[in-house]
Formats: C-alpha cells, sequence, structure tokens
C-alpha cells in the first residue's frame, strides 16, 4: 500500500471512528448501530448468524433477493426462467453490476460481474477445504454453468419449489477470485462485493465501517440511485443495557429485539412503546420467521430416550397443555410475539393459518387427564424431567416449570452455556430442551425440514429425531409441487402430524422488534428481519422542521 493511499485511509477511518461527534461529521449521513453479540466474519460463505448476515447483506448481492413482503425480485439476475418440470434455472444477468474498487484488481477499479463469477462463487461455497457454513444451499443442485458471460444456467437433481428462495441467501451471493486469491483467507475481514456499500475499516470488537458505493446498480423509482447514506458505522458494545442507553442518548440511530434489561423501560405491559419515548423514538413491529420452542428427543433407538417418561406421547401432550403460553407472553414477553397455540410454522409464512391448524391451548384439566390415562395420576410416579436451556431463557424455563407443577409434572432446569447447549443437543446428549428457528428462507419447508428423518442430527437438523414414513411422503410430496396452494395443503398436514406427536413444546412465534431516531426514514421492516440500508434517508434537520 502506498503512503498516499495509506494516508488517505488512515484520514477517512478517523473521521468516521468519531462518528458520535457531529462536527467531525459534517456534511456526511452515518448510519450508526450496535451489534451485541459481535461479528465474525464479512465472508457470505459464512454468514450463519444474524450479526454476519445483517453486514453482508450491505456488502453484497445475489442472483436474486427478497422485498418487504418476502417477495422474489430480480438482483444481478435481471429475469429468469425455469423449466424441464422446475428442475432448471436459467437466470439472465444485468451488465451494469461491478465489484467494488479494490487492489486485489490490477488496477484497483472494480470490474464487471459475469456468469462465470456465479460459477466460481458455487464452487468455493461448496469446497470442502473452505468448509462454509452454506454448502447445504446447494445441496439439491445437480450442475452450474456460464452460458455466455450474461447467462447461467443452474440444473437441479430433482424438483425442489424452494430453491429460487434459497438463492435470496447471503450465502449465495457473487464474490471475484481476485479477492481470495489476493486475501486468502483474510478475506473474511476484507470483503469484496457489489453492494450498496462497501468495506471500509474494521478493528474487531470495536468498530466496523462501510461506505457509499458511488457505482452501485440499484436505483430508486424515482430514478435516483442508491443508497441515500453515505456510511454505516456498527459499535460492538457486549452489554445490551449500556447500548440500549447509548441509543437513548441519540448516539446509536437504530435498535433491534427485546433485553430483559430494558423492556420495561421502552415498553408498555401490552406492548406498546412507553409514552415517554413517543415523541423522541419510532418503534415498528410485525410476525417474525421465529418459532421458540422446546424439544424432545424421541428416538427410540436411544437407551435415556426408551427409559425417560417423555418416550409416551401423553406425558409430551400434558405437557403441551400444561401451561398457560398467553400469560407467559404478557409477563415475561411484554407481548411481544404470538403464543404459538398453531404448531411449528409461525404467524407470517402465507401456509399458517390458526384456523386450520389448531394446536394446545391451556388446558390443565386434559393434562391431567393425560397424566392418569399414562398411568400417573397427580403426577405420581412419574420421575424428574430435566429441562436444558442457556441463560438467556431460564426465566422463560422457570415459568414453564413452575406452571407444570401445579398439575403433578416436576422439571428440573439445566442452565448450559450457548455453545455447550448446542453441542448437547447435536449429539443427543440431553432429552428435554429449549431451541428456535429462525428462518433462513421464505418458505414453511424450512421448518418442516426440522423433522424429516433423512436429517437427523449432527448431519441435519432434526434436532427430536422425529421419523415418521408418512411424514417423509408428504414432504418429499411438497417440495417437488409447484402449485402452491396444493404445497401449503402438505405443510399443513406435517404441522398437524407433529402437534399430535407432540415431540415439540411450541411456544411463541416472535415478532421483529425494530426502534429508531425520528429523523431515520425508509428503514421498514421483514418477517425474516433482514436489515437493509440502501434505502434509508437520515434527516440532517429534525423531521419537524
Amino acid at each position: 500500500m502506498s503512503l498516499k493511499h495509506f494516508l488517505c485511509t488512515a484520514v477517512i477511518t478517523l473521521l468516521l471512528v468519531s462518528c458520535g461527534e457531529t462536527k467531525r461529521n459534517k456534511g456526511l449521513t452515518v448510519f450508526k448501530y450496535n451489534e451485541s453479540s459481535g461479528i465474525t466474519s464479512l465472508d457470505p460463505g459464512f454468514a450463519s448468524v444474524q450479526s454476519n448476515i445483517w453486514a453482508t447483506n450491505q456488502l453484497f448481492n445475489g442472483l436474486v433477493q427478497l422485498d418487504e413482503n418476502l417477495k422474489i425480485q430480480a438482483a444481478i439476475a435481471k429475469k429468469w426462467s425455469i423449466s424441464d418440470s422446475s428442475a432448471t434455472y436459467t437466470f439472465v444477468l444485468r451488465n451494469d453490476v461491478y465489484f467494488h474498487d479494490n487492489q486485489c484488481f490490477n488496477d484497483g477499479k472494480g470490474r464487471l460481474v459475469v456468469a462465470q463469477d456465479f460459477v466460481y462463487s458455487f464452487d468455493r461455497l461448496l469446497d470442502a477445504k473452505v468448509a462454509a457454513k452454506g454448502s447445504w444451499v446447494l445441496k439439491k443442485v445437480d450442475s452450474y454453468k456460464a452460458l455466455n458471460d450474461t447467462v447461467l444456467e443452474i440444473k437441479l437433481k430433482e424438483p425442489h419449489s424452494p430453491f429460487l428462495g434459497m438463492l435470496t441467501m447471503q450465502y449465495c451471493s457473487v464474490i471475484p477470485k481476485e479477492a481470495i486469491d489476493f486475501y486468502g483467507n483474510d478475506f473474511r475481514s476484507n470483503p469484496v462485493g457489489t453492494g450498496p456499500f462497501y468495506f471500509k475499516y474494521w478493528k474487531e470488537n470495536e468498530k466496523l465501517v462501510l461506505r457509499k458505493n458511488e457505482k452501485y446498480f440499484e436505483k430508486d423509482d424515482n430514478g435516483q440511485q442508491l443508497p441515500y447514506l453515505d456510511a454505516i458505522a456498527i459499535t460492538f458494545i457486549p452489554d445490551k443495557q449500556s447500548s440500549f442507553l447509548e441509543f437513548i442518548k441519540g448516539d446509536l440511530d437504530f435498535m433491534s429485539g427485546l433485553d430483559a434489561s430494558y423492556k420495561d423501560e421502552i415498553l408498555t405491559y401490552d406492548g406498546k412503546l412507553n409514552p415517554k419515548y413517543q415523541s423522541k423514538i419510532d418503534m415498528v413491529t410485525e410476525p417474525y420467521l421465529n418459532t421458540e420452542y422446546l424439544g424432545i428427543l424421541v428416538d427410540e433407538s436411544i437407551p435415556a430416550v426408551t427409559e425417560s417418561p417423555l418416550s409416551n406421547k401423553l406425558v409430551r401432550q400434558a405437557i403441551n397443555y400444561g401451561f398457560d403460553r398467553k400469560k407467559m407472553m404478557k409477563y415475561l414477553r411484554n407481548n411481544i410475539g404470538m403464543p404459538a397455540t398453531s404448531g411449528i410454522i409461525p404467524d407470517g409464512l402465507p401456509s399458517y393459518d390458526s384456523n386450520i391448524i389448531k394446536g394446545y391451548e391451556y388446558n390443565p384439566e386434559k393434562a391431567k387427564a393425560l397424566l392418569i390415562e399414562a398411568g400417573y395420576p397427580n403426577g405420581e410416579g412419574l420421575p424428574e424431567i430435566p429441562l436444558s436451556t442457556n441463560s438467556s431463557y431460564l426465566d422463560l424455563c422457570e415459568y414453564i416449570q413452575k406452571e407444570l407443577s401445579q398439575i403433578g409434572i416436576t422439571v428440573t432446569i439445566d442452565v448450559m452455556p450457548p455453545s455447550t447447549l448446542r453441542e448437547a443437543i447435536s449429539t443427543q446428549k440431553v432429552n428435554f430442551f429449549r431451541a428456535s428457528w429462525i428462518a433462513d428462507y421464505a418458505d414453511a419447508e424450512n421448518y418442516l425440514s426440522l423433522f424429516y428423518s433423512k436429517n437427523f442430527t449432527p448431519g441435519g437438523p432434526n434436532k427430536v429425531h422425529f421419523s415418521n414414513p408418512k411424514f417423509d411422503e408428504l414432504y418429499e410430496m411438497a417440495i417437488s409441487e409447484t402449485n402452491d396452494s396444493l404445497r401449503y395443503h402438505y405443510y399443513q398436514q406435517m404441522d398437524a402430524m407433529m402437534i399430535d406427536d407432540a415431540s415439540i413444546v411450541p411456544l411463541y412465534y416472535d415478532r421483529v422488534l425494530r426502534f429508531t431516531q425520528k429523523n431515520i426514514k425508509g428503514l421498514g421492516s421483514n418477517a425474516m428481519n433482514l436489515l437493509s440500508l440502501k434505502k434509508v434517508k437520515k434527516l440532517t434537520e429534525s423531521p419537524d422542521q
């Protein structure tokens, strides 16, 4: 790097690192938010957690993308066609998409994206040496090739209706071979993409700065080039209460989610914005494709399962009837979320229908009757049932513990670090555990794949090891069905089977919860809780002026 380039970079970095000081930001619109969980990689192949996904979504593009209504829209592919009974996808690319300017290119200028770049990106995603988190996305793909610079063909092994939606994931972003050749493993901290913002500076656990891509290809409805913002500055304050105070002071523009440390301060008990903040900040909420649940291991080939009272479906059903989800949401979540009384598929997906799928409502008398039928009247003779969780969900598990004790079910709680719990679930070391599933893509198949018998952990997402030939048959019919109405019908049948088996205890369907300063416009929201900043404006004066 030349001295001139180094000095230029240092000056810009110093300008942005002090983004809380208005004088240093004069003339720049910098969108500021905090990521308490940190960011582990800016490589889209490793965008498996929300913090990484949010950052890479600003830096990269794929063939297609989701709009706020979760409809698939064009991105680098301006159009596409599907043929051969929905097994062959042909994408025609735009001819005005360029990689970010970067020293990995011979002249330092980003070059035009061509179809072969997607071939390279997919090859890398599948490369066992790379060990990308998102390699599973291409599991159904038989082949892909560039027919020319602007046409990409993808052939599936068999029809898979959710596939187009899966291509909207950050894993499928296009990256240049030159960047991987130049940076190697350091690509994680030197990302080169095509997105509305380009990478500028990252001091891990302190600050990440992205700058406006002046060559970005997308425009708004009036023909104005996106993005509107000049920069994004992300801090990494680990304590959520501290970051909340930074937001209230106005030093952060955006805050997402709800934490116990401040939920009663910012929200009323019925989930409304506290009146004292209504003139200072805005709040947006909508269904979030995240189902929180308790999982019950039901694999009868495991001795610990057959020895547990949870091997009895009647006991599992009694647990489902034995606690009040509505009360739980009111007192522990300030009504942010919906009681999960309609199975695993959450509100926000088109196949969700609470009028068709009837799950478990609070019914302690029914729960007691089921225990009598199971041979445990009033819980007599029923062994203690250990429930494994992490500390973030201890209050929720203690609530369920107390509720179930009133019908004769004794639950003990085992609190583990998140990584330890994940490992224990993956290796079938725990029978009863708290879990959740956030949709990777906007199709209910994503949730129902949790119970397909070929997806047992550790190789797949079936944590409870549920296995049912009829369920598998419906699942395979659904993923090859191109008629949406019929596919949704199959999904609902599968969800009903899961409700009856009670190998999970659905708790609640989450909600996206976003808070912004009054001068932030155009952020919007979506049921995937995907953060898109390309259409955001930060007003330099009060919106009331």
